[in-house]
């Protein structure tokens, strides 16, 4: 067996393998990431003053006791414990109390599961990404099914029993993948820093995964800088991995370094994987998340930023590694933004919203396009329509779950295009049960705090990238009371009276970043559109005229999502004056 090469960052354990990890107890239990894993959990023991340290002479896990530790519980694997005792000088110590012994061996179980647990198999020679599932086979299922091995065979071999109940918990990596190094056609300025980190080519997770990185918030904006934020840094091509997404019609590298390597690998769960031939193309932007802390300080009030390169086009993003970056959103919507400041270059209008294709009993097909900021009830009112409407849906298919795009074609056809084929969503505001529904294909973030996330796979590359007519336009508004007055779904007579609604973006926050109460963001869309907001008037004034041109429905919807005490109603009621409208 080759020597297992790992690395420890915080709570998380990377393991770089070639082919095969451990296949006997012996190579697992005598392995370096054995023995300090061991090490540490003693230490910690020692530093709460656990009661399992009674275990030891004198409450004391030195390294002598370890060592002896070590082999009693590497012999324990194969035999049982009186046998254990007399093969191994000085373990009669741990049997004195089995039920102690057994405890201290079930916690150290769990402070393995504790570690947020990775497997990258990287070889180019053998070639392992042409026949994944072997290589998976070999490594986390293997790996798995020896640790799992492991830990039962010690327990009973020290308490001499069977139990009667098996939970297959997922005791070695929650997630393998394989990632090779390969030459991408990045620029020159890019080639020497990023050219020798691995890119990945499949991964491999156990869901449902959760997971609680350091915060559950984003706040500020991405700011555009006048130079390259990446000139001058160093990466460790241990310590960082390139995911290359497709994002929409887009392909953009990101780059994660093993700080947030939990989030990086959410990925797969948002953005479909690059295949080989469009490895091939320019990328369209490159983003590394997760830069050394500081190094962006000279370009920035705040360490998120991009670049246009005023000669090739191509955008250069980055964000600081420090805990405070460590938040899923701001891995996606860097990435959003980078895609939308590529839409508006190409004069496309850039949407933050979801857009569906609806399918109703007698034939009616209505693709509707809902605008709004995170929190709006966009999402929420979709999934309500989903449940609501469900003797008269006939299919319901997400286009685009939270940015996207629309374009004039041909004969000033307006069709439009998503993002992801993944969605990032609030358990708060779900359908009662719908995120127990999708469980077992989802990533959990921050399960016990305000803003608790899931990650899951809600549509296809080939829906998001196909360009869908448009039939209706509406502005999510979450913060007015329904009346006489104003109805759930109000339709705009004029361009002027739409595009001032659109413009001014009012939102209830819902806490998904540190704003509060009322506020404003420009479409809807912090994500691009203001950084180069005369551009997008320009791009935005021309759709909405098209959009009047053709008929297209153009009005607003009260989800009421953000008024106390409808958060729940307000988007079932949105649903259902959604369906009356639509049959």
């Amino acid at each position: 067996m080759q020597e297992i090469r790992y690395r420890i960052f915080a709570r998380k354990v990377i393991i770089y393998t070639e082919w095969k990890v451990c296949e006997s107890s012996d190579e697992l239990l005598t392995s370096p990431l054995f023995l300090e894993l061991l090490e540490r959990y003693c230490a910690e023991l020692q530093r709460s003053d656990s009661y399992l340290l009674a275990l030891f002479k004198n409450r004391c896990a030195d390294q002598d006791t370890l060592s002896v530790l070590a082999l009693t519980l590497q012999h324990l694997a194969k035999l049982p414990a009186d046998a254990v005792i007399k093969l191994v000088e000085g373990s009669a110590l741990f049997f004195k109390n089995s039920a102690l012994f057994t405890d201290f061996v079930e916690q150290l179980y769990n402070y393995w599961r504790s570690y947020d647990r990775f497997i990258l198999c990287d070889s180019e020679g053998n070639r392992l990404d042409k026949r994944p599932y072997r290589t998976f086979n070999l490594t986390i299922e293997k790996l798995t099914d020896l640790i799992r091995g492991v830990y039962r065979d010690t327990v009973e071999n020290i308490t001499m029993t069977h139990p009667r109940i098996y939970r297959q918990t997922t005791a070695a990596a929650e997630i393998a993948a394989i990632s090779l190094p390969r030459r991408l056609d990045l620029p020159v300025a890019l080639r020497a820093p990023l050219g020798d980190v691995p890119v990945i080519r499949q991964v491999l997770i156990n869901p449902p995964l959760i997971l609680n990185p350091p915060m559950n918030k984003r706040t500020g904006r991405f700011i555009k800088v006048d130079s390259n934020p990446l000139a001058g840094i160093d990466f460790d091509a241990d310590e960082w991995l390139c995911y290359p997404a497709k994002v929409g019609h887009l392909i953009i590298l990101i780059y994660f370094h093993a700080t947030f390597f939990e989030l990086g690998f959410s990925l797969c769960n948002l953005f479909e994987l690059a295949d080989d031939d469009e490895l091939h193309r320019t990328p369209d932007a490159v983003y590394a998340f997760g830069v050394p802390e500081n190094t962006l300080d000279h370009l920035a009030d705040f360490p998120t930023v991009f670049y246009e390169d005023p000669d090739t086009g191509l955008l250069i993003a980055a964000v600081s590694r420090g805990d405070a970056f460590g938040y899923f959103g701001y891995l996606k919507k860097m990435v959003l933004t980078l895609h939308n400041v590529k839409m508006m270059r190409a004069g496309k209008f850039p949407f933050h919203g979801a857009f569906v294709k609806i399918l109703l009993d007698g034939g009616t097909e209505k693709n509707i396009l809902i605008i709004g900021d995170t929190g709006a009830g966009k999402s929420e009112t979709l999934e309500a329509f989903r449940t609501i409407g469900s003797s008269a849906l006939k299919g319901m298919f997400i286009i685009a779950d939270d940015m996207g795009s629309i374009e004039i074609g041909t004969a000033g056809a307006l069709r439009g295009y998503g993002t992801e084929t993944g969605a990032f969503l609030r358990l708060d505001d779900l359908q009662p049960g719908y995120a127990f529904g999708q469980i077992d294909r989802s990533i959990i973030m921050s399960p016990s705090q305000v803003n608790a996330r899931i990650v899951m796979p809600v549509t296809t590359i080939d829906m998001v990238t196909s360009g869908h007519r448009v039939d209706m336009i509406l502005y999510a508004n979450n913060y007015e009371q329904v009346d006489d007055e104003h109805p759930i779904i109000e339709r705009f007579e004029k361009v002027e009276q739409a595009f001032t609604v659109f413009r001014e973006g009012t939102v209830m926050s819902k806490g998904t970043t540190t704003s509060t109460g009322i506020v404003h963001s420009y479409f809807a869309n912090i994500f691009g559109p203001p950084q180069y907001r005369d551009l997008h008037d320009e791009i935005a004034l021309k759709y909405f005229n098209a959009f009047f041109a053709r008929g297209i429905f153009v009005g607003q919807m009260r989800t009421r999502l953000g008024i106390t005490g409808f958060e729940t109603s307000g988007p079932e009621e949105a649903a259902r004056a959604l369906l009356d409208s639509l049959r």
